[in-house]
């Protein structure tokens, strides 16, 4: 069967960063993020014996190297779940720059698990297909199943089978709720969030500090959604963002993910919460920054904003819909 998913981009309010196990990808602490309307991969899977072997085309481009291998190892496990031997082609395209901390490889392997999953006809459930998505390797693609606002929680079973994602509101919940994305750079990062972790978890001294404050950054930004209290959720969120950053300065050999721009627009932002629009911001491992804010103060907000030359483009979204079957293929 052709099946085609779309899935969209997450950004994490509560950031993850650290495996305690590498091969379920099990992180060491929970993680909350919102979904982007905006931000989308769509994804076309057939698994035929017409074709001679596997294939996998990202943005028209032919996938090689250690982007094939990763891909094909996460395809390979689902094989091996479905009993199915047959070659597979996989097409899929972003909306949005790819590897450049913008959660494309959540998105992307988020729908590649949907997609797959029901063309095998594998029958699983939301929770199961967070976990599936989980196992690709990006753990952040667990959280781009579900819309609105969503909790990956940590686990304790050393099989993961308690370590999935789940949704704490709809994207009607906080519909003023808005996200700016302003993307300074469109190349990939050098090195990946993957091996970032790795390096992190073995060698900051900060690690086991970050850990101790987890617990509650989560449940400030859990409550602050259900309350609609944008003050704690911004002020909290901006803050686990610059700890997290502090963990990849603190790595050997250093992960500086941020440019000068970055911290331009970091400065920004607080220029204009000192101007009375609140705001806040939040980077995830890339230079590019997302603002937060709400409806009300958007258009003066982007204004200013837009006043800085090294933003390349400002893409408006809000808490969106999860991932989803289309009947639109690729090819």
């Amino acid at each position: 069967m052709k099946v085609t998913a779309v899935a969209p981009s997450n950004i994490a309010l509560i950031k993850y960063w650290g495996r305690r196990d590498d091969k379920l990808v099990l992180p060491y602490n929970g993680s909350i993020s919102v979904t982007l309307d905006k931000l989308l991969t769509k994804t076309t899977v057939e698994f035929s014996r017409d074709y001679k072997k596997d294939e996998i085309v990202i943005n028209g481009e032919r996938v090689t190297g250690e982007k094939l291998k990763r891909a094909l190892n996460f395809i390979n496990f689902i094989r091996r779940i479905s009993g199915e031997e047959s070659p597979v082609r996989v097409v899929s395209e972003n909306n949005f720059p790819t590897a450049a901390g913008l959660a494309s490889s959540a998105s992307g392997f988020s729908a590649l698990a949907l997609a797959c999953s029901n063309a095998l006809d594998l029958n699983l459930s939301d929770r199961e297909v967070s976990i599936l998505a989980r196992m690709s390797g990006s753990g952040s693609a667990a959280r781009s199943l579900f819309g609105g606002f969503v909790e990956w929680h940590r686990g304790k079973r050393s099989d993961g089978s308690d370590s999935y994602a789940e949704q704490i509101a709809n994207e009607t919940h906080w519909k003023d709720f808005r996200i700016l994305v302003s993307i300074l750079t469109t190349l990939e990062k050098k090195i990946s969030s993957a091996d970032g972790m790795r390096y992190t978890v073995k060698t900051s001294p900060f690690y086991t500090g970050w850990l101790k404050t987890i617990k509650n950054d989560l449940r400030i930004v859990k409550s602050s959604i259900r309350k609609r209290d944008f003050t704690n959720l911004g002020k909290t969120s901006e803050h686990n963002c610059l700890k997290m950053h502090a963990l990849m300065i603190s790595t050997v050999p250093s992960l500086i993910y941020w440019m000068p721009s970055t911290l331009e627009v970091m400065h920004k932002v607080m220029e204009l919460r000192r101007d009375g629009l609140e705001c806040y911001f939040t980077i995830d491992a890339g230079p590019n920054v997302k603002v937060l804010c709400l409806k009300e103060d958007v258009k003066k907000i982007k204004k200013r904003l837009k006043e800085l030359k090294s933003i390349k483009e400002l893409v408006e979204a809000r808490p969106g819909r999860g991932a989803y079957l289309s009947k639109k293929h690729l090819f």
